[in-house]
């Protein structure tokens, strides 16, 4: 089963603090073989290959080892097959002898119609396939599954694997069998697993129309749609008319400028308090300069640390990824949704599924294309930058390219760091997924 970053950043959503990597053994390989030419490779009577691929396995646990014990790891994803016991076996005297935990995933699946979109969708750009075409690909990726069936292993939870802890996914989530889950990390993976699924599906991020307060500057509050927030409504209701998206679902915060940009749509909507923007506390409704002057020491501390900084009476970035948690969890789960919010709950939304690291995760696996497409949608500047609702103002024609850049250079880097935070931090218990 593959580990989405997704997977790994929402382990610690509730304390974000977690450095982690993963260690695909398909690159170990990819790095001794060179070329891959076809499933004979992973015949179980292939000595020379099995020698090979247990070879990569040992070196790829002892870089396990030292992120974990050198370089200040503290959750490694050994993401292999792990197919036989005695591969299992290693895996554990290896965690016995470092005094790790360990917890096993297992994807168990017989649909043959889910192994057959799994292959198209994820094998086909693998680089074990380059330039091949996609009925090759299907024909050996399934005899190299023949392979693995001759001596497959499952996990077994009444007798040889009772005392270890692991999760199987049955189906690609029909079923599930949990075993022994014995500490948050586990649990969290656990929700995460059970709460997931794998069609295609899309997730459109649009911030709210200009508002009352948008026009005077002014951060928070709860005021009304100006002329201009409700032509935008207008006109998103046309871009969804146009779109013709099947089923698709609309949330809202509990505030007005969310509401009216949907209920312009014509649809239903469903309110989430949790979608509400971030709480600017004693700052709420006063522009910057308003807050500048009359708390320099507030302004300063902000300046300095955007992310962390947290408003007197309010929130900060981080108490906001925390508050974002369960709304992150149903979008897993849900089909076609379009989130109608505010700037900064966007941005941590993005930093999330964006499935990016910002340079802060070291990651051993290739990146996968997900099933997701995130549209981000602010007034005129959806033609210019799919991202323009980091600007606190919606770009117009007239603005200068570079005054566009700069701003959101600046809204950037404030992603960035909410991006780092999904990965990083300390006090954790190394553990081995």
């Amino acid at each position: 089963m593959k580990f989405p970053k997704r997977l790994l950043l929402s382990l610690y959503v509730g304390n974000g603090c977690v450095f982690l990597s993963v260690f695909n053994l398909g690159v170990y390989r990819r790095e001794a073989v060179q070329s891959y030419k076809s499933y004979d490779f992973f015949r179980h009577d292939n000595k020379e290959a099995m020698k090979i691929r247990k070879q990569c396995a040992i070196v790829a646990l002892q870089d396990v080892k030292s992120y974990l014990n050198e370089e200040g790891g503290q959750i490694a994803v050994f993401d292999a097959t792990n197919t036989t016991r005695e591969r299992r076996s290693l895996i554990l005297s290896f965690v016995k002898e470092s005094a790790y935990k360990v917890f096993f995933v297992e994807s168990l699946c017989d649909d043959p119609e889910v192994i057959a979109a799994s292959i198209l969708d994820v094998k086909v750009s693998s680089p074990d396939y380059p330039e091949r075409d996609r009925e090759s690909v299907m024909e050996d990726f399934l005899k190299r599954i023949e392979c693995y069936k001759v001596t497959y292993q499952p996990l077994d939870p009444d007798d040889h694997d009772k005392d270890l802890s692991f999760i199987q996914v049955i189906n690609v989530g029909q079923r599930f069998l949990v075993n022994r889950v014995q500490d948050y990390i586990q649990s969290k993976i656990v929700y995460y697993l059970m709460n997931i699924h794998v069609q295609k599906h899309s997730i459109y991020l649009c911030r709210h129309g200009e508002s009352q307060h948008n026009v005077q500057s002014c951060i928070g509050g709860d005021s009304e749609l100006s002329s201009r927030g409700k032509q935008f409504s207008k006109a998103l209701r046309g871009f969804l008319e146009n779109q013709n998206i099947p089923d698709l679902k609309v949330w809202t915060s509990q505030l007005r400028r969310t509401i009216q940009t949907a209920e312009e749509l014509g649809v239903p909507y469903e309110q989430w308090k949790i979608l509400n923007e971030i709480d600017a506390g004693i700052c709420e409704e006063m522009t910057y300069e308003k807050i500048k002057e009359t708390y320099p020491d507030e302004y300063s501390l902000r300046d300095q640390d955007k992310y962390h900084y947290r408003y007197p009476g309010g929130e900060s970035y981080q108490d906001l990824v925390q508050r974002l948690e369960p709304v992150i969890m149903e979008l897993e789960r849900q089909g076609n949704v379009l989130v109608i919010c505010h700037q900064a709950v966007m941005r941590c939304l993005l930093a999330y599924f964006l499935d990016k690291s910002a340079g802060i995760t070291h990651s051993h696996s290739h990146s996968h294309s997900h099933s997701r497409n995130v549209l981000v949608i602010c007034h005129q500047a959806v033609m210019r930058c799919l991202l323009a609702y980091f600007l606190d103002k919606s770009a117009g024609a007239s603005q200068t390219h570079t005054h566009t850049l700069k701003s959101y250079q600046a809204s950037c880097d404030l992603l960035m760091t909410i991006m780092r935070d999904w990965f990083s931090g300390n006090k954790c218990p190394k553990k081995i997924l």
